[in-house]
């Protein structure tokens, strides 16, 4: 499925419905997929897993999504078209009796990979919930949650995880970048939002990529970038070193919590635009105040399913009414990973019709 050009909801004035007004044609390409290698994630499955993923056609792969290891229970892909039990040899099973089952040794030995040997040195990162791995891939633990004093401290008894796979889609956010950074203006804040799955993070590395490499048949001269990679799901960095594209002028903060990277990189490497994933704590806010503030243009993302819903969130709702975002865009899999919604631009969100197909699922 290719996107097509983005509706835009403009306020027409106070008080009056928003209404479509322009489409973001100029620029508009097929986003080209690129698929992650095998290699980066097999070295973290146990061995009966590994075998399993490696027997996978080369068309399967590409169009998985999600690997989910459940003990005592079958094996499973999530794809864009829905759930596949897998067989020992690498094939889809209509019947999950006919499936691999998921073995304590798979788990045990799965998380030990995942972890490297040291449980206790990602502690951090398993009181989330999840681990990031090589290549910016997340793996998400479920099991027993280790409380103390309200708060999770950690997940014990780990009895299953979900690997998602991270992917680059060039192109995607091309379509919306004349209004974020087109026409040889400043760049304009822009908040990203969908519910989990749907592309945020992927659409907020390719516009990171492309405000920080610039599009001169667009007007975007190419921008100072400073990225804060609290998971480092974005730019999946490697000794300090970006695996993924996220621009030539972008410097990257990794694994590094947002509220303090935002200051840091605001007074050491004068950037022109702050992008962070996933906001939603108070001191988020506070922090990108403090970079509007200081005159650099945000690119964020948030959980929400609509405007309508985002402006529930009490943070969100405040940094919205402060007029911090200029530009919104809003994500859904209607039609596959990336489904553009709309896109609403103004101080004050309103919602719009249907923007756009999501990116194809299939790539290099």
């Amino acid at each position: 499925m290719t996107p097509r050009a983005a509706t835009v909801v403009r306020p027409a004035g106070p008080g009056a419905p928003s209404r479509p007004v322009a489409s973001a044609q100029a620029g508009h390409r097929t986003p080209t997929v690129l698929s992650p290698s095998r290699t980066e994630v097999l070295d973290y499955l146990a061995p009966a897993v590994r075998r399993t993923v490696e027997r996978l056609s080369s068309d399967l792969w590409r169009r998985v999504e999600e690997i989910r290891l459940r003990r005592g229970r079958p094996l499973s892909l999530v794809t864009a078209s829905g759930d596949l039990w897998l067989t020992p040899e690498g094939c889809p099973a209509a019947d999950p009796g006919q499936a691999q089952v998921v073995s304590a040794e798979d788990t045990s030995r799965t998380l030990s990979l995942v972890c490297q040997g040291s449980v206790y040195a990602l502690e951090e990162q398993l009181r989330h919930g999840f681990v990031t791995i090589a290549g910016g891939h997340r793996v998400g633990l479920a099991g027993r949650a280790l409380v103390e004093e309200g708060h999770v401290r950690t997940i014990t008894q780990v009895a299953g995880l979900n690997f998602r796979l991270s992917r680059e889609v060039r192109g995607a956010a091309l379509p919306v970048l004349p209004l974020v950074a087109g026409q040889g203006r400043r760049p304009r804040s822009v908040l990203v939002v969908s519910p989990p799955g749907c592309g945020k993070t992927t659409f907020l590395r390719d516009l990171v990529r492309l405000m920080s490499d610039g599009v001169p048949e667009l007007g975007c001269p190419g921008y100072r970038v400073g990225l804060v990679d609290e998971r480092s799901e974005v730019a999946a960095c490697h000794e300090g070193v970006p695996q993924r594209d996220v621009g030539l002028r972008t410097d990257v903060l990794d694994s590094c919590p947002k509220a303090q990277g935002i200051l840091l990189l605001l007074r050491a490497m004068s950037p022109e635009v702050i992008a962070v994933d996933e906001i939603g704590r108070p001191e988020d806010a506070a922090a990108l105040h403090e970079a509007a503030c200081a005159g650099a243009a945000v690119a964020a993302t948030a959980h929400a399913t609509s405007l309508e819903e985002l402006s529930q969130r009490p943070m969100l709702r405040g940094l919205v009414s402060a007029g911090l975002f200029e530009v919104f865009v809003v994500l859904s899999r209607r039609l596959g990973p990336g489904t553009v919604e709309a896109v609403v631009e103004g101080g004050r969100p309103a919602e719009g019709g249907w923007a756009g197909g999501g990116w194809p699922t299939r790539g290099g």
